[in-house]
């Protein structure tokens, strides 16, 4: 002889509570929680048996009901800090009524999904003429073209025109400098003059980005020992001087 137990399915927690209390028609915000406490476990118990997993927000729910069981049973109450008692079933209560406000709205949704589904597309003219158009190889903006939009469209256009035209352009210039580029030119220099002052420089090549050039290549020559500085008196008074390979020393005249 076999038997089937049958047990109805909930989709949550909340569910099951609202079950018990609509069930016994109790008064959702004066709820006898060792009641419904001991119903809630006497359920989870009957899932056990029949090998049920159980999800963790039933547990919690059922942890949390004891809990309150338990503040329930103490005989000095919760006071707040105005000295009022505080209800331990405060916020089950809350979330209760929140949760069967959303499930009454969920049938209203589901009954209006129901209700939509029954009904037929209503026809759209202008994407029907598209197609039309599309089947007929005709390009289906120009059905409906007229002088206005035209206008409209070359108004735009030439609107763009303009700020396109008043944007700043920058140009990029390569110059034609590179500072191993320019220590070669200085190092010919020195060989010619052998000790050559800044300013000179300056006006062989007087262009801010030559002076640049020139006087990070004066510092590279110094800095690998191919030259050496000579500080005058005055403002950007100083000179190089090339250095002999041979014997480390500036090359004299």
């Amino acid at each position: 002889m076999t038997f089937e137990i049958k047990l109805p399915l909930f989709e949550g927690p909340f569910d099951l509570l609202l079950f018990f209390i609509e069930r016994d028609e109790l008064d959702i915000h004066d709820i006898p929680i060792a009641r419904i406490t001991d119903e809630f476990l006497d359920y989870l118990k009957k899932l056990e048996a029949i090998n049920i997993d159980l999800a963790s927000e039933f547990i919690l729910v059922a942890a949390s009901l004891m809990r309150i069981k338990a503040k329930m049973l103490l005989p000095r109450p919760e006071l707040d800090a105005q000295g009022n008692e505080i209800d331990p079933r405060e916020e089950l209560i809350r979330h209760l009524i929140e949760y069967k406000k959303y499930k009454s709205v969920i049938g209203e949704l589901a009954a209006l999904e129901e209700a939509r589904s029954q009904q037929e597309v209503r026809g759209n003219v202008l994407q029907e003429l598209k197609q039309i158009a599309e089947k007929s190889d005709v390009d289906p903006e120009l059905q409906d073209l007229d002088l206005y939009k035209l206008l409209k469209v070359y108004q735009r256009v030439m609107q763009r025109y303009e700020i396109a035209g008043k944007r700043p352009v920058h140009t990029v210039v390569q110059y034609p400098y590179t500072i191993a580029g320019q220590k070669d030119r200085l190092i010919i220099w020195l060989t010619d003059d052998l000790r050559l002052y800044f300013g000179e420089i300056v006006q062989r090549e007087p262009t801010k980005i030559a002076v640049i050039f020139n006087f990070l290549a004066i510092l590279e020559l110094v800095q690998m020992g191919q030259a050496t500085l000579g500080i005058g008196e005055g403002f950007n008074n100083f000179w190089i001087e090339k250095i002999s390979r041979e014997e480390g020393v500036p090359v004299e005249s």
